[in-house]
């Protein structure tokens, strides 16, 4: 299942000749994969009061193919790629009108917040993630 998210690029997102600062296409993933977990009912703030487990990135790739600029508006599409015992993959796309401007995906592993170590996810959040698998 693909999620879809929208935004404006504001003048904080971009160098001195509006262009997006590369490293935003990460912050802008990021808003996108918190707002899809929060449309699966997965909030990170219930993950680590409820399960004292947090989502933490471990890897990111992007390819960059075209430049956001000062108000346009983008759509990050989101989707869960892979899933395994203590880590979950997503691919994710941004694009304006259509047109991609920079793709990748980013591993996300499971950890315990009192150890900080990895830790399976719990089995009710695998089993909710798995059905959203391709």
């Amino acid at each position: 299942m693909t999620f879809k998210y929208s935004l404006r690029v504001y003048f904080e997102d971009t160098d001195a000749g509006g262009i997006v600062y590369y490293g935003n296409y990460l912050k802008f993933m990021e808003r996108a994969r918190s707002e899809w977990f929060l449309q699966q009912s997965i909030g990170m703030k219930s993950l680590m009061e409820d399960h004292q487990m947090v989502f933490v990135v471990s890897r990111t790739e992007l390819n960059y193919l075209r430049s956001a600029k000062l108000e346009d508006i983008l759509e990050i599409s989101t989707e869960l790629t892979e899933l395994k015992r203590v880590s979950a993959v997503f691919k994710q796309t941004v694009t304006r009108n259509g047109e991609v401007l920079c793709e990748g995906q980013t591993k996300v592993g499971c950890v315990n917040t009192q150890t900080l170590k990895p830790s399976a996810i719990p089995p009710e959040v695998h089993a909710q993630l798995n059905r959203l698998m391709p």
